[in-house]
C-alpha cells in the first residue's frame, strides 16, 4: 500500500492532470464573460460590419438581457466622427485610422477581419470579367459603352460611394490606383444600397464588399481572379482591406468583452458566416 505521503502526492498529480485538461469557463462558454456585466453599447460606422455586429449583439443580449447593443451604419467616416465625439462606443471602419484621427480623438483600434472589395454588375449583364485597366477606364469615363468591353450596345451607368467610405478608399487606392472617378457617377450611401442599385439596373457597374455579394448581383473576375474570400486570403485577389473596431481610449469591461467576443472563436464563426476572413488574436 502507498504511504499517506505518497498517496497525497499521487492525488495532487492526478488533480493537476485533470484540471489541466479542463478548459477555463470562458473557453467552454464564450458568452460567460457577459453574465456578470450590464450596460449599453452603441455601434456605428462602416456598413460592411453590420451583419457581424448585429448577429454578435443578438447572441449577447439573448444571454444577458441586462445588456443592450445598438448597431447602425453611416460609413467609416461617420464611425470615426461619432466614436471620437462620444456619440457611440464603437466606431467601425473599413480602413485604418489616420494618424490625425488617432491624435485628434485618442482612438484605439482593433482589426478583426479581412474583406475583399469586388467589382459587381447586374446579373443580366453578359460581361463576366474585366482587366484592372478596363475598370480604371470605365470609372474615369473613358469607356462609356458596354460593347467596348464585350457587352451589349448600351451606356454604362457608374455607381460609387462617398469619399468617407472605407470601401471606396480601398477600391480607389488598390484598384483605381488613385485615378479619377467620373463626376457623373451615381453616389450611394452603403454596401447595401450599392447592391440594391446594381440589382435594379442592368447597365450598372459598381463595387462592394465581397461579404455582400449574393444572387442579386454578379461579382466579376478581375485580371482572371475570382473575387472570393479564399482568393483574398491567398493573395490571388488583391483588392482587399482590414475591418476595424475603434474605441475612444482603452475599452472598459463591457466594451472589452464585446471586442474579445468578436475576435474570439465564436466571433470567428460569425465573421466567416458573413463572408469575411477572421483575424485571430
Amino acid at each position: 500500500m502507498l504511504s499517506r505521503k505518497k498517496a497525497a502526492l499521487v492525488l495532487i498529480l492526478m488533480l493537476t492532470v485533470i484540471l489541466g485538461t479542463v478548459p477555463p469557463l470562458w473557453a467552454q462558454d464564450p458568452l460567460a464573460p457577459f453574465k456578470t456585466l450590464e450596460g449599453k453599447i452603441d455601434i456605428a460606422g462602416g456598413t460592411a460590419h453590420i451583419p457581424v455586429m448585429t448577429e454578435a449583439a443578438e447572441q449577447i443580449m439573448k444571454a444577458n438581457p441586462k445588456i443592450r447593443i445598438t448597431v447602425a451604419g453611416g460609413g467609416s467616416g461617420v464611425g470615426v466622427q461619432k466614436v471620437g465625439s462620444g456619440l457611440v462606443d464603437i466606431g467601425n471602419t473599413g480602413r485604418a485610422l489616420t494618424p490625425a484621427e488617432v491624435s485628434k480623438y485618442g482612438l484605439k483600434t482593433f482589426p478583426f477581419a479581412i474583406d475583399g472589395v469586388a467589382v459587381a454588375l447586374n446579373p443580366q449583364n453578359p460581361v463576366s470579367a474585366l482587366t484592372s485597366q478596363q475598370v480604371r477606364d470605365i470609372f474615369a469615363g473613358k469607356i462609356k459603352n458596354w460593347k467596348e468591353v464585350g457587352g451589349a450596345d448600351a451606356p454604362i451607368h457608374l455607381f460609387t460611394r462617398d469619399e468617407a467610405s472605407g470601401t471606396r478608399e480601398t477600391f480607389w487606392k488598390k484598384l483605381l490606383k488613385k485615378g479619377p472617378i467620373d463626376a457623373k457617377a451615381n453616389i450611394v450611401a452603403s454596401n447595401g444600397a450599392m447592391k440594391m442599385a446594381l440589382a435594379q439596373d442592368s447597365r450598372a457597374i459598381g463595387y462592394l464588399g465581397i461579404g455582400f455579394v449574393d444572387q442579386k448581383v454578379k461579382a466579376i473576375k478581375l485580371d482572371g481572379a475570382e473575387p472570393t474570400q479564399e482568393n483574398a486570403k491567398s493573395g490571388a485577389y488583391q483588392v482587399t482591406r482590414l475591418l476595424f473596431m475603434n474605441t475612444k481610449g482603452d475599452p472598459q469591461p463591457l466594451l472589452l468583452a464585446f471586442i474579445n467576443y468578436i475576435k474570439g472563436p465564436r466571433g470567428a464563426k460569425i465573421i466567416q458566416k458573413h463572408g469575411f476572413i477572421p483575424i485571430q488574436k
